[in-house]
């Protein structure tokens, strides 16, 4: 009787049922503010075509870009750096046959999480092995989740260890992917290596 008293206490929190084995609602914790990108300018037809090439090869040479757009290196290498400082190119990066590289399972996961909680679960999810892709969408579920693993039993692993241990993860669903082909590659920022002289 007296834990019954206890629950019904003003301040008590046990209005929402909760999940077996979850813990309750926590305050969430103060996060630093994530750096501040400048206004965007708006973009000329050059660094529309810059950011073709780049996109269909990373590794281009200022040389090579700035032949195929019709500027000097010198222009070519202060555009790509600006498109960078600006937040357009996010970085450059390889595109990987996953299956080749060992990692012959992958899948997309729906999770279901606690209402705002996006950065602490997107901080958790970038953390795991093998997600390469991670975004809050609208609908029946609340964030999508790409990863690659080793093999299925890799895959179980993940999910039903490392996902459905995160507090704030309601719900998953897997869908096993049977074949992907990358139209775009992972980004990691670096900068533009100095224009040849």
């Amino acid at each position: 009787m007296a834990s019954e008293r206890m629950a019904d206490q003003p301040g008590d929190d046990q209005s929402e049922p909760r999940a077996a084995g979850r813990p309750g609602p926590r305050i969430p914790e103060p996060r630093p503010p994530e750096p501040r990108l400048p206004e965007p300018r708006p973009l000329d037809a050059i660094d529309r075509d810059i950011l073709q090439i780049l996109h269909a090869d990373g590794r281009a040479s200022i040389r090579s870009v700035a032949e195929r757009v019709h500027v000097s290196r010198a222009n070519a290498y202060a555009r790509i750096n600006r498109l960078i400082d600006d937040g357009v190119i996010r970085g450059f990066g390889a595109r990987i046959n996953h299956e080749r590289a060992g990692q012959g399972a992958s899948a997309y996961i729906t999770l279901k999480i606690v209402q705002n909680s996006w950065r602490t679960v997107r901080d958790q999810l970038r953390a795991l092995p093998g997600a390469s892709h991670i975004a809050l969408v609208s609908g029946d579920f609340d964030v999508l989740l790409l990863v690659h693993t080793p093999d299925n039993r890799a895959l179980r692993e993940l999910v039903l260890t490392r996902l459905q241990s995160i507090p704030e993860v309601l719900s998953t669903r897997t869908l096993l992917v049977f074949e992907e082909d990358a139209l775009e590659s992972s980004a990691s920022t670096e900068s533009v290596a100095e224009p040849e002289r």
